[in-house]
């Protein structure tokens, strides 16, 4: 069956809000019409799905067959994981597996792909000469996840008494489109620009962690609100800028903007001999030689923190219980945490458990170290949803389709991945029933 032509595209059934798909229509168009002999595809065949962002009748259209028999094809593409039944044996797969770095929850669906003898190609380990991932969705991750936060700041300032424009925004997944979220929220923060703010939850400082797709998405959305962005060493003095106005101006009672500010691991970290400066590298091959100081220099001084940095166990964390606990007694003003990276137990230790797109949040309340699913009471609001980009399904699977395309004819028609390019060799995970990959531990 390896290297047949014919490729399928599986319905996705882990998760209800799951409609993105590998391949639009207009991928699948081309890689048809074009020939077998330029894109290495004779068939696409399309399982039945009445929930993808593109109906069957799309892919018909342009060539595909609709089948839930996928049995003739040598290679499956799906965006998650399929369920154990849907894996057939010799061929060969590309999903997003989770299973690269051992993930308990998914060694189950390892075991499966091995006993089937699948050549199994994650999306995630798709990187080219640089070192950064060729296909990610983690751009709209930032987005959603921005945008979706938005709306849940608004719903707790209400339970806290404070009506802000925040209030109108609706989920991404509300909108027809990536450009009608943005006109949604170019509209909040119109208001904001014209009837402000109140005094009493500003400064509102938002904190970004990272500076890759991630936090470039993310703060995408937070430059459609009027906004001034402060370097790290600067935000101390944001403190007071809600109580030194001199005179009982209109900018005393209400304000007009929010800030931002971006950090990464030089503002994290401090190397334990505090006469040598930070160095990236040294950070990288030794975190042991650095103790965290996020939650002395910057979370003080932050109303949101929104997560969007790539976080390894070898590294200090970004924020540990007990350092919020301690925070929280202080008087610290942090309303809510959006944890796009949605490492559970990660970088963050109390963000202990994801959270849904019809159900975003939880409540921590750090005095009593108790989880709560609402908006009210004490602490911080904290979400960590797993799929943010299939609230924008449609422009994040043309995205993703846009670049998968190029590497599906090269998947479709080879029998032996080593006649594959490099990029696509170092993703496959397993082939032939043997693991191929030493990254594949347990930890």
């Amino acid at each position: 069956m390896l290297g047949n032509g014919v490729v399928g595209i599986l319905s996705e059934s882990v998760n209800k809000w799951e409609r993105r798909a590998p391949l639009t229509p207009s991928h699948c168009a081309r890689l048809l019409h074009s020939g077998r002999d330029k894109t290495g595809v004779s068939r696409i065949i399309v399982q039945p799905s009445t929930k993808r962002i593109h109906h069957d009748a799309m892919y018909e259209d342009v060539g595909c067959e609709i089948s839930e028999d996928l049995s003739q094809c040598g290679l499956i593409l799906g965006i998650k994981q399929p369920k154990l039944e849907m894996i057939l044996p010799d061929r060969a797969y590309a999903f997003f597996s989770h299973t690269h770095k051992a993930q308990k929850e998914n060694m189950p669906l390892l075991d499966k792909i091995l006993a089937e003898r699948v050549s199994l190609y994650d999306y995630e380990l798709i990187v080219g000469d640089h070192g950064k991932r060729l296909l990610a969705f983690g751009k709209y991750a930032g987005r959603a996840g921005f945008i979706d936060f938005l709306r849940g700041l608004g719903q707790r300032y209400l339970s806290l008494g404070y009506s802000t424009p925040f209030l109108s925004l609706g989920a991404s997944y509300m909108y027809t489109s990536l450009a009608a979220a943005k006109a949604a929220v170019i509209s909040v923060g119109e208001e904001i620009a014209t009837l402000g703010l109140p005094s009493g939850i500003c400064p509102l400082v938002f904190v970004f962690t990272g500076s890759g797709n991630v936090s470039s998405g993310a703060q995408e959305i937070f430059k459609l609100l009027p906004h001034t962005f402060v370097d790290p060493s600067r935000l101390p003095e944001l403190s007071g800028t809600a109580k030194d106005a001199a005179q009982p101006t209109r900018s005393s009672k209400r304000v007009f903007h929010v800030y931002g500010c971006v950090v990464t691991s030089k503002d994290m970290v401090q190397h334990k001999d505090s006469t040598r400066a930070f160095d990236k590298a040294d950070y990288y091959a030794h975190p042991e030689h650095y103790n965290p100081v996020f939650h002395e220099r910057i979370a003080p001084y932050a109303s949101v923190i929104v997560n969007c940095m790539y976080w390894e166990k070898r590294f200090p964390r970004l924020l540990s219980t007990k350092q919020f606990q301690d925070l929280m007694r202080k008087g610290c003003k942090l309303i809510g945490i959006s944890d796009i990276t949605c490492d559970i137990g990660g970088s963050i230790e109390f963000v202990n458990q994801t959270t849904s797109i019809d159900s975003p949040f939880f409540r921590y309340d750090p005095v009593n170290d108790s989880y709560h699913h609402d908006m009210d009471g004490a602490g911080l609001i904290c979400q960590a949803v797993d799929i943010l980009p299939t609230e924008f399904a449609k422009e994040a699977s043309q995205h993703f389709g846009d670049i998968l395309s190029q590497f599906v004819g090269n998947l479709a028609s080879t029998r032996d991945i080593t006649k594959i390019p490099a990029h696509l060799t170092r993703a496959c995970i397993t082939h032939g029933g043997v693991l191929t990959r030493f990254s594949v531990t347990q930890t």
